[in-house]
């Protein structure tokens, strides 16, 4: 965690751990076997500062969404092992906790189990590209901007895309960052909850009985919410919403 924080995740290698420990790149073989898997360790210890469990009392899309910003939020520091995370999933009990914590909300909002089991993948795989995109805009060397992207957007020719050259890249990547990232989640979270079957779930197995003796939310009662622009709170605050379009923007503040 030493080099991690000092010298960002490049610098986190087997060689110059066995520096670091005052001996040879052979030696730490013996408990690990690549870098990737000190990689996936580091990534592991990191979700142990996420809060992990859940009453079964209150909101289930509140909880779910703190937990993917709490996840979004601790790789956003380090935007190296985001982008790692991308090919790397953690090695440890807490990335175990972070699936069972996110299975159990999903499970709560009457998701089956065959379901929330791609869901659950599908939720963290956006959540990691989020925080590799977010921390790596902060990067001193980055190789692009997003000033680059919308006057690429805006120098479109409106003859092949008059779509593209309509909304313009104001409306495509501009705006605020938290905005956009809570709108892509809660769209995930509805559609998840809301896709009739995944390919091999059977139609039977589509109602789950819920937590703690509460009726299941019926999916359509979810998409319907959607459309009426219902409230959900996010870190206690009701400051969440869910609408039936997306913010004009692609956000970076």
């Amino acid at each position: 965690m030493a080099v991690l924080e000092q010298d960002g995740i490049a610098k986190l290698t087997m060689r110059r751990l066995a520096v670091d420990l005052d001996t040879g790149p052979a030696s730490l073989y013996v408990y690990v076997r690549s870098t990737t898997e000190i990689h996936a360790l580091v990534i592991d210890r990191l979700l142990g500062e996420l809060e992990l469990t859940w009453s079964g009392r209150g909101s289930w899309q509140t909880r779910l969404r703190r937990l993917l910003v709490g996840y979004i939020d601790i790789l956003v520091q380090h935007p190296g092992l985001a982008r790692s995370a991308l090919v790397t999933w953690p090695d440890g009990r807490n990335y175990l906790d972070v699936l069972e914590l996110a299975l159990r909300l999903l499970s709560a909002a009457g998701v089956p189990d065959s379901r929330a089991a791609w869901g659950v993948d599908a939720l963290l795989q956006q959540a990691t590209a989020m925080a590799a995109e977010y921390g790596s805009r902060g990067e001193p060397d980055r190789p692009q901007s997003i000033e680059q992207l919308s006057a690429l957007i805006d120098g479109a020719d409106p003859a092949r895309h008059p779509t593209l050259t309509r909304l313009g890249g104001a409306q495509l990547v501009g705006g605020q960052r938290d905005e956009r990232r809570d709108w892509a989640l809660d769209a995930l979270v509805a559609g998840i909850v809301a896709t009739p079957c995944r390919p091999g779930e059977s139609r039977a197995d589509t109602h789950h009985p819920g937590v703690n003796g509460q009726p299941a939310v019926d999916p359509r009662d979810l998409s319907s919410s959607a459309s009426r622009q219902e409230v959900l709170p996010v870190h206690g605050q009701s400051d969440g919403v869910v609408t039936s379009s997306p913010p004009t923007s692609r956000g970076d503040s």
